[in-house]
């Protein structure tokens, strides 16, 4: 598999891969609002493309996944939104995923962020180096979140306390 960014000519297959990856089995017929939540963030002036990648299929070219960071903050302090990230259901369980969150995480502190933070399954993130945001003083956009909202600190860290704020297309979930 390659990683690479995402290009113009991705954008119908990228929302198919988070279409599919989000579809509820009991709302098939329903667009997952992770794909109008992309839609969004692609508009937003938050976006950033340099962090927006997608996992290739060397054989036959196809888009199997793909992952977004955009512009956050924690008060007035940048910061990343990690989200959504997809990979195709037939391609689930396969290193895809984990493929895709190396890669963001490395062109993250490679450019200089100073952290990313998430919102999913802590059993699941630990394993790339994330956090309960309440580990760094960092609280979530909401308290509900509790132990599911997660940072991941990179080398341009620097302590910063607040609340973190994702791009605005995050508000109309």
């Amino acid at each position: 598999m390659l990683v690479r960014r995402s290009q113009p000519g991705d954008i119908e297959t990228i929302r198919a891969v988070v279409a599919t990856a989000f579809a509820r089995p009991d709302a098939f017929d329903q667009v997952p609002v992770e794909v109008a939540l992309l839609d969004g963030l692609r508009a937003d002036e938050g976006w950033l493309p340099a962090l927006s990648l997608v996992a290739v299929d060397p054989a036959d070219g196809n888009v199997i996944g793909s992952v977004v960071c955009s512009r956050g903050t924690v008060d007035a302090s940048p910061a990343l939104g990690l989200g959504p990230i997809a990979v195709r259901p037939d391609r689930q369980q396969r290193g895809v995923g984990k493929a895709l969150m190396c890669a963001v995480l490395g062109a993250a502190d490679a450019s200089d962020e100073p952290l990313v933070a998430l919102l999913g399954d802590p059993q699941y993130y630990w394993r790339f180096g994330f956090r309960a945001s309440s580990d760094y003083d960092i609280a979530p956009p909401d308290p509900q979140w509790g132990k599911h909202f997660q940072v991941r600190t990179l080398a341009a860290y620097r302590p910063v306390t607040g609340t973190f704020a994702y791009a605005e297309p995050f508000n109309r979930l």
